[in-house]
């Protein structure tokens, strides 16, 4: 495993998959904001958009790194997060 150091933290590709890492993890944000105002458990139509974005920008870092774990995984999602979507009524 690469040791961090702030040079890599720079680095265009990690800086990359960092910020869909984050857009990827603003879903959760996003859904419990709206449960909260809710009262109850909600699935905004925005988390599935922000899974679909995180999980694609991921693919893309992970055929990038080359790591067949992380690309399997994120294709897998990104079609079920589509059709979550497409069973929302409307994309």
């Amino acid at each position: 495993m690469d040791n961090i150091t702030f040079a890599s933290l720079l680095d265009p590709w990690v800086l990359f998959g960092l910020f869909f890492q984050f857009v990827f993890f603003a879903r959760f944000i996003v859904q419990w904001i709206v449960s909260e105002r809710a009262k109850r458990s909600v699935m905004p139509k925005s988390f599935w958009y922000l899974s679909i974005i995180g999980s694609i920008g991921l693919l893309i870092y992970s055929i990038h790194i080359q790591s067949l774990v992380f690309v399997l995984g994120m294709s897998f999602n990104s079609i079920i997060y589509v059709r979550n979507l497409v069973l929302y009524k409307g994309i």
